[in-house]
């Protein structure tokens, strides 16, 4: 029975790096790797133009009936003085609510031709692979009360709420105990508990359910603070990093640039299994280059290879995708934020073209 793929391009480089991974998605169809059914709808700033509204209900019952969603990007200035709840970034926070996708896998790895591009010594950067698990619908970005009030007195406060449940926490620290399994067993769970509440509770569940489901897995605590400090100093010290979602959000852009580029981080939002998966690369829409040709599609590919490992049960094309763009860039091919001169549809061709040899 063919798997269904349901392609969200986006705002601003969101539509070119998609369209690399559409081209992918549609050669492992007609290569027989895969029987999958591709299709594509507007959301962002892009279904705001056509409909008002970031996040139609018609995509939202798309998004669900699929077996996977691949996003490109969402956001830009001409859409930046709207109302927070209708603004790009609302639907995508909306889409990940109503896909009940609560854990977000964001592998930062460097690649060993990369290890010269990151702004760190070689030697630090060399041979990094850390997954982040990010818990994902809850925390500051969900949690009420929120918003911007007037006071008594004339001056303007703004609120926001971080709160987090037992279940909540649970569920996200299982995938991230689970995913260390098939690690090198080590999970480091970061929350600022000794200063937020939230973050104490978060602590407290984390490690009880270690002592009753994972003692087999070795279990640590930082504080984010420290967590980001460590990222710098010694990233390889790291396996599995759990953490909550305003500092999964802001530590997973912090090892983005350890690897050479944010244009080559994936990712993959889960649930329960059963449940459709969303796909992204991490970096944003990119407003100041879009249209270009110029940006990286290495991390959207890159987020479709996830999607077929994790969704689509096609885990050795997905290995296949991961190999050739290590190929090409073994090549020396680069795109600009790597340091190159490769436009978008170079860096896509040379993938391809690498996954046409059929050696890997």
């Amino acid at each position: 029975m063919a798997k269904t793929l349901l392609l969200l391009p986006g705002d601003g480089i969101g539509p070119e790096v998609t369209q690399v991974s559409a081209q992918i998605a549609q050669w492992a169809r007609e290569s027989g790797r895969i029987d999958v059914e591709i299709a594509s709808a507007l959301f962002g700033g892009a279904q705001i133009d056509a409909t008002g509204e970031p996040l139609t209900d018609v995509t939202v019952a798309a998004a669900k009936a699929a077996d996977a969603v691949l996003l490109g990007a969402v956001g830009g200035p001409r859409w930046a003085t709207m109302p927070y709840d209708r603004r790009p970034e609302a639907g995508l926070l909306r889409l990940r609510a109503e896909m009940e996708v609560y854990a977000n896998l964001r592998p930062a790895i460097c690649f060993a031709p990369l290890a010269g591009a990151s702004t760190l010594k070689p030697e630090v950067v060399a041979g990094l692979d850390i997954l982040f698990v990010r818990e994902l619908t809850g925390g500051v970005y969900f949690g009420e009360p929120r918003g911007i009030e007037t006071l008594a007195d004339g001056q303007r406060r703004g609120v926001n709420t971080h709160v987090y449940t037992t279940d909540e926490i649970r569920r996200v620290a299982r995938i991230a105990f689970a995913s260390a399994r098939t690690r090198q067993g080590r999970v480091c769970s970061v929350e600022k508990g000794n200063v937020m509440e939230a973050g104490l509770l978060w602590r407290e569940e984390v490690t009880a359910l270690h002592a009753a489901e994972y003692g087999d897995v070795e279990l640590s605590h930082m504080l984010a603070d420290n967590c980001s400090m460590q990222l710098v100093k010694n990233p390889r010290q790291f396996d599995v990093i759990l953490t909550d979602n305003l500092f999964g959000d802001l530590l997973s852009d912090t090892a983005a640039m350890l690897t050479g580029s944010i244009g080559m981080l994936p990712s993959a939002a889960i649930g329960d299994a059963g449940r459709p998966g969303l796909y992204e690369p991490i970096h944003g829409s990119a407003p100041d280059i879009a249209g270009q040709g110029i940006a990286n599609p290495c991390a959207s590919v890159l987020s479709l290879a996830m999607a077929f490992r994790h969704s689509l049960d096609a885990g050795g094309l997905a290995a296949s995708i991961e190999a050739a763009v290590g190929r090409v860039l073994d090549n020396g091919l680069r795109t600009r934020d790597l340091g190159g001169s490769a436009s978008t549809a170079d860096m896509g061709n040379a993938i391809l073209a690498a996954l046409a040899d059929g050696d890997i």
